[in-house]
Order: structure tokens, then C-alpha cells, then sequence
């Protein structure tokens, strides 16, 4: 099993467009970010969890699910850094590969020392940009399947669709 733990803000702030928007928006910029994350996960198959710092927040840990996609909200006083430190050391094991996307060098240095792989802001976005070709070459070749076929679905229903495959209502 392979298992991608995103530190949320480094990513956001590396992301010109997840920047942009989080100058505007800082929940937005989340939300994106948790909606590409949810993409990435059903297209490799991998475990994804994005970590965020507790930003402007007090007390305990939060964690939920959304698009399948686990986030957590660290408590207070423990960076996502360290939070994801710790889950690399529980979730290693024999049967499972961890990655870490964040392009904070000490972060990397210190995941790659507990025998994690890393993964720069920008590698992950290079991916996801592949990803999201690959998933539009999908769909493209599905409509065309479709409308030979003689069932042909409006862009609406297929955007319902689409939202029901990341697992969103």
C-alpha cells in the first residue's frame, strides 16, 4: 500500500494557483487543494492525507474525511511537520510505502531519514497535471463511447457523476 501525507500549507503555498486563490480565499484554497488530493487518490490507488498546521485554531486534534481524502487539523502548539513525522514512524511497515509531499528541505531530510520518500511541491504538481490530463482523456473517450452508443449524458449529469466517483453527495 502507498500512502501520500501532503503538508497542506506548504503545498498551498507553493502552488501558484492554490497561492493566488489563497489570497482571496484561505478555505477555498483548502478545499481545492483537498479536491486535487481526492483526484490524485483515485487515480493511483494511493492512501492520501493532508495535514494542515491548526491554523488559528485552539484545543485538540480535528480530523474528517472529505472526497475520501483524510484531513487533519494538528492541535495546538504541533506543526503539520511534526505531525507528519509521527505518522510516517506508526504507518511504516513492510507492506507500505510512504511519501511525503512538501518542499520544506528539512521536513524532506527528516521523512527520508525514516525511510520515507519525498516528494517536492513541485514534483506532486507535475503530477497532478498529468493526472488531470489522463483523467480528461478518460472522460473524452467515455463521452465519445457514450454517444455512439446512442446514450449520450448532458454535462450536468456527468459532472454528478464525476462527483459521486470521488465519493462527494
Amino acid at each position: 500500500m502507498d500512502v501520500l501525507l501532503v503538508d497542506g500549507y506548504n503545498i498551498i503555498g507553493a502552488w501558484t494557483e492554490l497561492r493566488s486563490l489563497k489570497e482571496k480565499d484561505f478555505s477555498k484554497a483548502r478545499e481545492l487543494l483537498i479536491e486535487k488530493m481526492a483526484e490524485y487518490q483515485a487515480y493511483t490507488g494511493y492512501q492520501v492525507i493532508v495535514v494542515f498546521d491548526a491554523h488559528l485554531s485552539h484545543g485538540i486534534e480535528k480530523r474528517h474525511s472529505q472526497y475520501r481524502v483524510e484531513v487533519i487539523y494538528t492541535r495546538e502548539n504541533e506543526t503539520a511537520d511534526e505531525r507528519i513525522e509521527k505518522m510516517a514512524r506508526e504507518l511504516k511497515g513492510i507492506r507500505t510505502q510512504i511519501h511525503v509531499a512538501t518542499s520544506d528541505y528539512t521536513e524532506q531530510w527528516a521523512i527520508f531519514g525514516q525511510g520515507a520518500l519525498r516528494k517536492s511541491a513541485r514534483e506532486l504538481y507535475n503530477e497532478m497535471q498529468r493526472i488531470e490530463k489522463g483523467i480528461e482523456k478518460r472522460v473524452d473517450t467515455e463521452n465519445r463511447k457514450n454517444r455512439s452508443s446512442g446514450l449520450y449524458l448532458s454535462e450536468e449529469v456527468s459532472e454528478i457523476f464525476e462527483k459521486w466517483r470521488r465519493g462527494g453527495k
